[in-house]
C-alpha cells in the first residue's frame, strides 16, 4: 500500500474519532442542559403579569386596647407564605428559652433540608449551622432550609413539626390556621387568616420580648455574603420594630407589621399585596393612619402563654409556676405570671382546610356594619375575641 493511501485513511479515522467525541460532547453538554432546566423549573417562581390580582386581605389591632381598627375580609382563608416562619421561629423562641437548644448550638443539615427550595442560604447535606444563624436567616433572608433544619432539629420531621406548629396555634386561639410545612414554600392545605396573623404577630411579642428582637436584625453575614432584612418598612417607618414577609403566587406579597410609636403599639398584616411596593405602600398607610387613634395605656393582658411543659387547664394561680425553671429562665415571663392567672385552656378545635374555611365563610350571617377605614374610631364590637392568651 502506498504511503499516501495510508495517510488518508489515518486522516479518515482520526476525523471519524473526532466526529464522535463531538457528537457525545453535545449530546453530554444537552442532557446537563436538560437537567439544569428541570431544576430551575422545579424551583422557578412563577412571573405574573400585570393583570396579578391575589386575594386580599388586611387587619390593624391595637396592641394595648385589643380593638381592631381597621378589617377587610380578616376571616377569610389565605395562604401564609413565609408568615409560617413566624410560627416556626416561636416554636424555636420556646427551645431557646426552656435551654434545650442554645443560640450557638450545632444544627445537623439533612438532605431533606438541603433540598429546600429558594430562597435559601444552600446549605450543604451531612453538615451543620449554629442555631442563631439558622434564627437569623429566617428572619432576613428568609431561608427556607434555615427552616427546615430548625423544624427537624425540634420535631424530628418536618411533618412531625407542622403538626406541633399547629398545635401551638389553636393553643393560642388561631382557630383558622393549619400548617404542613416550616418554611411556608407552597401548600394548598397551608393556611391561615390575616386575624390569626395579628393574633401570633402580638403573641411572639408578648411571650418572647428578648428573642423578638432578632426581628429587627437589619443584615445578616453568612457564608461570606451579607443578606438584608426584606421588611423594608425597617429603617424607613419611625417605630417599626419587626416582623415578617412573606411571598408565594398563591398568596400574593404578604407583611406582618409592628410599629411602636409615642406610647402606643399597633400590629397589621396585608395579605395578597400585588408587588412588595404596593404591599409595603398599603402597610404604610394603614400604620400612619391608625397610629394616632391607637390607646397609651394598656386595657388587656399581654398574651402569656405558660412555659412548655405545663398543663394549662385547672392550674393554680400562676405565682407558684414561677418558681419553675423554665419560667425563671425569662424575667418578663415570671413577672407576667407572679401578677397574673392561668385559666381553663383552650380545646382543641377540628382539622381545618380551605376548602372547610371556604363554605364556612359562606353560610356565615352577614356582619354588622364596620366603620370606615378612613374613620380610625375603633367600634366597640370590633374587639379581638376572647383565648386563652388574653384572659393570662
Amino acid at each position: 500500500m502506498r504511503l499516501g493511501h495510508v495517510l488518508t485513511l489515518h486522516r479518515i479515522v482520526v476525523l471519524g474519532l473526532l466526529a464522535t467525541l463531538a457528537i457525545a460532547s453535545a449530546d453530554g453538554a444537552q442532557a446537563r442542559t436538560h437537567r439544569q432546566q428541570k431544576t430551575e423549573k422545579k424551583h422557578a417562581r412563577v412571573v405574573h403579569g400585570p393583570d396579578y390580582k391575589p386575594p386580599y386581605a388586611a387587619i390593624v389591632v391595637d396592641d394595648k386596647s385589643g380593638q381592631v381598627l381597621h378589617e377587610v375580609k380578616a376571616d377569610e382563608p389565605r395562604h401564609p407564605a413565609s408568615l409560617t416562619k413566624i410560627m416556626t421561629l416561636y416554636l424555636l423562641f420556646e427551645q431557646l428559652e426552656a435551654g434545650k437548644i442554645k443560640l450557638d448550638a450545632p444544627l445537623m443539615i439533612s438532605a431533606h433540608a438541603a433540598a429546600a427550595a429558594p430562597v435559601k442560604l444552600g446549605l450543604k447535606a451531612n453538615g451543620t449551622i449554629k442555631a442563631e444563624e439558622a434564627l437569623k436567616a429566617m428572619v432576613t433572608k428568609s431561608a427556607n432550609d434555615a427552616a427546615v433544619v430548625v423544624s427537624e432539629a425540634i420535631g424530628g420531621t418536618e411533618e412531625e413539626f407542622a403538626k406541633l406548629m399547629t398545635e401551638k396555634a389553636k393553643s393560642l386561639g388561631m382557630a383558622s390556621t393549619v400548617y404542613v410545612n416550616a418554611s411556608g414554600l407552597p401548600a394548598e392545605d397551608q393556611i391561615t387568616t390575616a386575624r390569626d396573623q395579628a393574633l401570633l404577630g402580638r403573641a411572639i411579642g408578648h411571650r418572647f420580648p428578648n428573642y423578638y428582637r432578632y426581628f429587627a436584625t437589619p443584615s445578616f453575614k453568612y457564608g461570606g455574603k451579607e443578606m438584608h432584612n426584606h421588611n423594608a418598612l425597617l429603617g424607613q417607618v419611625k417605630g417599626v420594630d419587626g416582623i415578617k414577609t412573606g411571598f408565594t403566587e398563591a398568596s400574593g406579597y404578604n407583611l406582618v407589621a409592628s410599629i411602636r410609636r409615642d406610647e402606643k403599639h399597633l400590629v397589621a398584616v396585608v395579605l395578597g399585596g400585588t408587588s412588595n411596593a404596593q404591599r409595603n405602600d398599603r402597610m404604610r398607610q394603614l400604620l400612619e393612619e391608625h397610629i394616632p387613634h391607637a390607646a397609651v395605656t394598656r386595657t388587656v393582658a399581654k398574651i402569656i402563654e405558660p412555659p412548655a411543659g405545663y398543663e394549662l387547664a385547672s392550674q393554680p394561680p400562676a405565682k407558684t409556676l414561677a418558681a419553675s425553671p423554665n419560667a425563671g429562665s425569662d424575667p418578663a415571663a415570671k413577672a407576667a405570671f407572679a401578677s397574673t392567672k392561668v385559666e381553663r385552656a383552650v380545646q382543641p378545635k377540628p382539622e381545618v382546610t380551605m376548602k372547610k374555611l371556604k363554605d364556612r365563610n359562606s353560610k356565615a350571617q352577614p356582619a354588622p356594619a364596620k366603620a370606615k377605614p378612613s374613620d380610625g374610631k375603633p367600634s366597640a364590637k370590633s374587639t379581638i375575641a376572647p383565648t386563652l392568651a388574653d384572659q393570662l
